[in-house]
């Protein structure tokens, strides 16, 4: 079997994209070349890699196998650039990180004090839902992934870095704010607008309502934190989101938090990835950034963590 990493760079592109004119204009080919190449690398495997249905790829099991392959060997040959940059005394390259949609208020500062540090890198941030996340973990597509419920079928590099604390919140105009160590069953006949199921969010505070013995009445489910604090501003409900969403704060932008008993729920934040990976350089240089914000952290309260501008 004859296939060059250019062309097994093309196919990584093919399974990235879904398109061959995508995959084309992405390795700066026309299409006809990219149509060449694939069908040159389809010969060369023996079985039908790809199918297109309505204009759109889909990859054969073959196909599933090759873009695996392909991406393996692209970040081996990423790790061997970096290493050999390290030598010469340089540190640039990509880092590519992937995290739960939650993690987007703090994350980017986390980046820019790597990135002041680390000029040349080059950062590729995913922001997807849990499911997300955990399917590029599976699929070993990105350095490093930040979530707070790992999945529990993977063997993974587990590290906590940060705390997460979930909260209830409420209309910041709601005389529940003015009370004091509200009973979590005091507030059974209140609405409640919780985050998708699968999320890790959502997968805390069920858990933590069953153990309490507490069966909430779920009005809407929604996708995102920004969605779930508008309709609480609006006044369709109570929520429970990470104190992160709020930036550290007791209210913002017409929620407040609510002083309940049992909360915040505790949770945490991990940086993952599957066990055995080789870290590239500027991932191991990320995670030595990460350890040291993490002590910085774990000597202060909550509040300090999320002051804007932290690096």
């Amino acid at each position: 079997m004859n296939v060059t990493f250019r062309q097994l760079r093309l196919f990584q592109a093919l399974a990235d994209t879904g398109s061959v004119g995508a995959a084309a204009r992405a390795m700066h080919v026309t299409q006809p070349t990219a149509s060449m190449q694939l069908k040159e690398i389809t010969q060369a495997v023996g079985l039908p890699l790809y199918d297109v249905i309505s204009r759109k790829v889909q990859l054969t099991e073959a196909g599933l196998e090759l873009a695996k392959t392909a991406r393996a060997v692209a970040t081996e040959w990423e790790n061997f650039v970096q290493h050999v940059d390290a030598m010469q005394g340089l540190t640039r390259g990509k880092l590519r990180i992937a995290v739960v949609s939650t993690a987007k208020y703090f994350v980017p500062r986390l980046l820019g004090g790597f990135c002041s540090r680390h000029p040349d890198v080059e950062i590729a941030l995913e922001v997807l839902n849990r499911d997300g996340v955990v399917a590029r973990l599976r699929d070993n597509m990105d350095d490093l992934y930040i979530m707070s419920r790992p999945p529990t079928d993977l063997d993974l590099e587990d590290q906590v870095f940060m705390p997460n604390p979930l909260v209830v919140v409420a209309p910041a105009r709601d005389s529940l704010t003015a009370q004091r160590s509200i009973p979590l069953l005091d507030l059974q006949k209140h609405r409640f607008l919780l985050r998708e199921q699968g999320s890790g969010t959502r997968m805390a505070v069920d858990a933590h309502f069953k153990a309490e013995g507490f069966l909430p009445q779920v009005r809407l489910e929604l996708g995102s934190n920004e969605a779930l604090k508008e309709a609480v501003a609006a006044g369709l409900g109570l929520s429970v989101v990470s104190q992160h969403a709020l930036h550290g704060q007791k209210s913002e932008h017409g929620v407040a938090v609510l002083d309940v008993q049992g909360f915040p729920i505790k949770s945490n934040w991990h940086v993952v990835h599957l066990r055995g990976k080789r870290l590239s350089p500027i991932a191991q240089a990320f995670m030595t950034h990460l350890e040291r914000k993490a002590r910085s952290w774990r000597q202060q309260t909550f509040a300090p963590l999320l002051v804007p501008g932290e690096s």
